[in-house]
């Protein structure tokens, strides 16, 4: 565990009007910092800010912008969209997010077998974000294994979260990980993105087996500060 202290950041979450990015912006605007939710329509990106700022009981803490334009206001960007339309997002984006850090939580599903393993020839989502978008970029896995559930309520959460990805920008998201009230390990480098993500499918498959929906992870044997 780490703590990086108390920066603040503005996140564009991209893909922001679905659970996990809203669970996400949730968490990060109540820690502090400036959150705009980005979606291919400007007004679907405006609605959900206003769900998220109903659920903080606060007016205009989280906006909505078009894609492209919450990327390049952001100093991190967080993408959290379906795997089916992972590469022409980080397509999309790559000419707004150059020396930026990119959170990528992004999980390999293949419907219908979602609870089973299906990696790109990249090895993980993650490692494919990397290659479209270049060296210039830090791509930074994290979050796959912690259920929107946890992330929109203000429960402690009994789940821990694996960050992988270059050693600097590993850091600062484990700091992003604390901010969120949740517990963040360093994963190592990218691509142990693969085991991470492919926890999953893993995880999916406990959920429907046991008919509940927010399985996840702990380490243990660490101590915990």
């Amino acid at each position: 565990m780490t703590d990086t202290g108390a920066e603040r950041y503005t996140i564009g979450i991209i893909g922001g009007t679905g659970k996990e990015g809203k669970g996400l912006a949730y968490r990060w605007a109540k820690a502090g910092h400036t959150i705009i939710i980005g979606s291919r329509q400007a007004e679907k990106a405006q609605a959900a800010a206003s769900d998220v700022n109903l659920m903080l009981a606060k007016q205009d803490v989280v906006s909505g912008l078009e894609n492209e334009k919450a990327a390049i206001r952001a100093d991190i960007v967080v993408l959290t969209v379906p795997f089916g339309v992972h590469v022409d997002m980080c397509e999309l984006l790559k000419p707004y997010v150059r020396g930026k850090i990119f959170i990528d939580v992004t999980v390999p599903l293949v419907p219908p077998k979602v609870a089973k393993v299906q990696m790109p020839p990249e090895g993980s989502a993650a490692q494919q974000a990397q290659a479209i978008l270049g060296d210039d970029v830090q791509v930074v896995s994290a979050f796959q294994n912690i259920s929107y559930e946890h992330l929109i309520h203000d429960d402690e959460v009994a789940c821990d979260v694996l960050v992988c990805g270059p050693k600097e920008a590993r850091e600062k998201v484990i700091g992003l990980v604390k901010d969120a009230g949740l517990v963040g390990w360093s994963g190592g480098v990218i691509e142990n993105s693969v085991v991470v993500e492919g926890l999953t499918s893993v995880l999916i498959g406990l959920n429907k087996q046991f008919g509940v929906q927010d399985a996840g992870i702990r380490i243990t044997g660490l101590p915990r500060s």
